[in-house]
C-alpha cells in the first residue's frame, strides 16, 4: 500500500483516497502556523474592517489614493508561503463528499504499521484539521497527515502516522 495516501473507508456510500500530495493547490488549505491563533480576531473582524476602511477613507481624501499591490507581487508572496509553509486541511468536506451510511457513528484514525485505532465520535469530525505539510515539506517520516483538533487542544501532541480512516 502507498504510504503518501490515505484510504477513507468504511460504512460510507463512496470510498475515497486523500492524497495529501496534492492539497498544497487547494484553496480550503490553512495555514498552521496561523489557524488556531486565528479564532481569537475572527470575532472582532468585521468592527476592525470598518475602523480600517475609515482610516483608509480618511487618509485617501487627505493624501491621494496608492496603487495597490500588483497581482505579480501577490503571486510571487503566495509561490514563497507555498514553499515554506505549514498547512492543514479540514477533514469535513472529504467525509461529505464520501457520504457516511445511516447509522455511522465513529471515525476511526488508523494510525502506525500495526494500524492501532483512534476512535472519535463521527459528530467531531467537522472539528478535523489533517496536517499536511510542515516548512514546505511533506510529512514523510510521521505522516502522510497528523490530525489537529481545530481548539489547538493537541497542536503539541497531534494524532501522527495516520494509515487511514475509516467509518464505523
Amino acid at each position: 500500500m502507498d504510504t503518501s495516501i490515505v484510504p477513507l473507508t468504511g460504512k460510507v456510500k463512496y470510498q475515497i483516497t486523500l492524497d495529501p500530495g496534492v492539497w498544497i493547490f487547494d484553496d480550503r488549505k490553512v495555514d498552521l502556523n496561523t489557524y488556531f491563533q486565528d479564532e481569537e480576531k475572527a470575532k472582532n473582524e468585521l468592527e476592525e474592517y470598518t475602523r480600517n476602511m475609515s482610516k483608509n477613507w480618511t487618509r485617501e481624501i487627505q493624501e491621494g489614493a496608492t496603487s495597490p499591490p500588483t497581482l505579480k507581487t501577490e503571486k510571487k508572496y503566495e509561490k514563497e508561503k507555498i514553499l515554506t509553509g505549514t498547512f492543514g486541511i479540514p477533514l469535513a468536506p472529504f467525509l461529505t463528499n464520501a457520504q457516511p451510511e445511516e447509522g455511522a457513528a465513529i471515525l476511526l484514525i488508523l494510525t502506525g504499521d500495526t494500524n492501532e485505532e483512534v476512535a472519535l465520535p463521527l459528530s467531531k469530525s467537522n472539528e478535523i484539521i489533517l496536517g499536511f505539510s510542515k516548512d514546505g515539506k511533506p510529512l514523510k517520516e510521521d505522516g502522510p497527515v497528523h490530525i489537529f483538533y481545530k481548539d489547538g487542544s493537541n497542536l503539541q501532541n497531534p494524532i501522527k502516522n495516520v494509515r487511514g480512516i475509516k467509518v464505523k
